[in-house]
């Protein structure tokens, strides 16, 4: 059974369960559309969604860079260099310890309610599964390895980037791709929290506003765009990350004696 046909069998599935939720309950359409009402939204107002999902799409690729970069890159420096370590890993933590949802006010108020704040609050979401995933990976790497490639470059201190370069961070690079794709899962969270809090476009603030309007079916098709965007990032993203890393096993081992 293809992947493709298992995603449609799901997503049938859902949109049946839902229906039997509105039908069950009885709820007014104004509490909880059906499938139908929504999708007719979904058609009806496309063209604003589109233009709201491309500010929401913007922010959140924007995001993804700026989160990767600095991650990937705090987590080469945490491993190349002891003294950082003592710097970078207080501040890697740090970065989880406060709710970053408790932040969104205060980039708003820094960055303005355009962009900027948005992508910021994308950052700080996606830094630390990409920091945490890369830099166990690069201590985790085979200490033979490491070893053999000391022996080749005339002992651990001759060409340390050397060994970086082609051992550590091919080796790591499965674990940074983990990251990336719990990355590419929550990176929406930031966009779309960062909306709720200060903005005048994005697929949050479009939720916001027919939420006030009491236009139920624009807030879920909102959503349902909104979900089908992450669900899109994220499969894109897997399917970069397994032609980049080919050498990654793609399916669990049996654990069947």
């Amino acid at each position: 059974m293809s992947r493709v046909f298992r995603g449609a069998v799901t997503v049938a599935g859902l949109i049946v369960l839902w229906q039997v939720i509105v039908l069950v309950s009885g709820a007014p359409p104004y509490l909880l559309p059906g499938p139908i009402e929504t999708f007719t939204a979904l058609v009806t107002r496309s063209g604003l969604i589109a233009g709201h999902a491309l500010v929401t799409l913007s922010e959140i690729l924007g995001g993804l860079v700026l989160g990767t970069l600095l991650g990937a890159g705090s987590a080469v420096v945490i491993a190349m260099f002891r003294p950082a370590r003592r710097w970078l890993l207080p501040i890697l933590v740090t970065s989880q310890a406060i709710p970053v949802f408790a932040i969104a006010p205060l980039l708003v108020l820094w960055l303005g309610y355009g962009m900027a704040s948005k992508i910021g609050m994308a950052t700080l979401i996606i830094y630390f599964p990409v920091a945490s995933s890369f830099l166990d990976g690069l201590r985790r790497t085979e200490t033979r390895w490491i070893d053999l490639a000391h022996t080749m470059t005339g002992g651990p201190r001759a060409r340390p980037f050397a060994v970086l370069r082609h051992v550590r961070l091919p080796a790591a690079l499965p674990a940074f791709a983990s990251g990336l794709r719990v990355a590419a899962a929550v990176a929406p969270i930031g966009a779309v929290v960062g909306e709720w809090v200060g903005s005048g476009a994005g697929l949050g603030y479009l939720m916001l506003r027919a939420n006030a309007r009491v236009q139920t079916d624009l807030m879920f098709a909102a959503l349902l765009a909104l979900a089908a965007l992450a669900v899109a990032l994220y499969f894109l993203v897997d399917f970069a990350l397994r032609k980049a890393i080919p050498w990654q096993p793609d399916t669990l081992p049996d654990l069947d004696p």
